[in-house]
């Protein structure tokens, strides 16, 4: 199996029922979830010019998971039924 770093982007206040939304999709993740990971605050981009303050809206990035599938097939087909406020961003994890 390998691993998928699973970055979601887009804020809209939370309520009841995208908490549920988020919680049932964790649960029907199963076994496939290493980390469910954190949400994310408004970040900040720190460059060799110096640091920005990043917006938190709808193209901000606001968690993250790991994920483990066969491929990346697999995991694009996991990704798609989160439920996203505006997309997932996944990336294949190397290993060290």
């Amino acid at each position: 199996m390998k691993k998928f770093l699973f970055l979601y982007k887009g804020f809209e206040q939370p309520t009841p029922e995208i908490g549920a939304a988020w919680m049932k999709w964790f649960g029907d993740v199963g076994e496939a979830m290493v980390d469910p990971g954190s949400p994310l605050s408004a970040g900040i981009e720190v460059t060799r010019d110096g640091a920005t303050a990043l917006g938190f809206g709808l193209d901000a990035l606001t968690g993250y998971s790991v994920i483990t599938a066969e491929n990346i097939d697999a995991a694009l087909a996991l990704a798609k039924t989160n439920p996203m406020i505006t997309s997932v961003v996944v990336y294949e994890l190397g290993s060290m």
